[in-house]
């Protein structure tokens, strides 16, 4: 009995200090941005960092504004959030509850491998394909843009949302739709009264792991977004995001351009903190 509590207790420390390490981990990486970020923001100014409209750090003039890479961060995970959100729950609804057992096998495969691929594959397809068919389509002088990054980052959070959402309806007790059905409801009526509000909190953390995907993409979005630091005013538009800043000058950057990229950093860092903080707070009031 003493040997089976000693286990235990080792089991319970090891797993205690796997804890600590990640949260020592990410109060690591929080430091250091912060040591790293404020001194740029400190020499260019808050004000005109955030809402600086233009970000030309090799003129004779140096300009470090922000607010477009901010505000095409925004508009991308939005679009590939209402492009992609829908397509994943329906997909995940028919899985669970309407495909039969081989049907649901097959595809949930597909998924895997959909979940599977580098980012920089579906750079390349989206900028063979994708940026060429928008150009077609549109008459557009060039594809790549900030649309062509939605329709990407919307496929690239369709695992995320369906193999969570598929495991939260799959977890509602079957006694929950017999008894809709027995009162008198339809299947369809079931599964979206009954299955989903049951499966709510799954659902929502899915869609909060969709949207922090969609934000923290660099390669994909770099390639067929254009990457040039122009403000968001078009769908057709050539953009950059703030992942796609520091990912495409951190490399040759020097003085205050390189400490102006772990600023940019830093913001993203945050943004996506706040974003998170925010979507659990109402999702949680939501589903209590």
């Amino acid at each position: 009995m003493k040997k089976k509590q000693m286990i235990e207790n080792v089991i319970h420390g090891l797993f205690f200090m796997l804890g600590l390490i990640t949260v020592g981990g990410v109060l690591l990486i929080t430091v250091y941005l912060v040591i790293s970020g404020i001194p740029a923001i400190h020499k260019i100014g808050l004000i005109p960092f955030l809402f600086g409209t233009e970000w030309a750090p090799t003129k004779a003039n140096p300009q470090y504004g922000i607010l477009p890479f901010i505000l095409t961060g925004i508009y991308g995970t939005a679009g590939a959030v209402l492009l992609g959100v829908p397509v994943g729950f329906f997909t995940a609804v028919y899985l669970s509850k309407v495909a039969n057992p081989k049907i649901k096998e097959l595809i949930q495969s597909f998924i895997s491998l959909l979940a599977g691929i580098p980012s920089v594959v579906y750079g390349l397809v989206g900028m063979l394909i994708l940026v060429a068919g928008i150009q077609r389509l549109f008459y557009v002088s060039d594809g790549a843009s900030l649309l062509a990054a939605m329709l990407v980052l919307a496929i690239m959070i369709l695992p995320s949302v369906i193999k969570m959402s598929v495991t939260a309806l799959d977890a509602v007790p079957k006694e929950y739709e017999d008894a809709s059905l027995a009162l008198g409801a339809t299947r369809i009526e079931t599964y979206f009264r009954v299955s989903v509000p049951a499966a709510k909190s799954g659902i929502a953390a899915a869609i909060v792991l969709g949207i922090g995907r969609a934000i923290g993409e660099a390669m994909a979005v770099m390639m067929v977004a254009g990457n040039a630091a122009n403000m968001p005013n078009s769908l057709f538009q050539s953009v950059r995001f703030l992942t796609g800043a520091v990912a495409g000058e951190m490399s040759y950057a020097g003085g205050l351009q390189r400490e102006a990229l772990f600023s940019v950093a830093l913001v993203l860092f945050l943004f996506i903190m706040l974003l998170n903080a925010t979507l659990n707070f109402f999702l949680k009031r939501g589903i209590k």
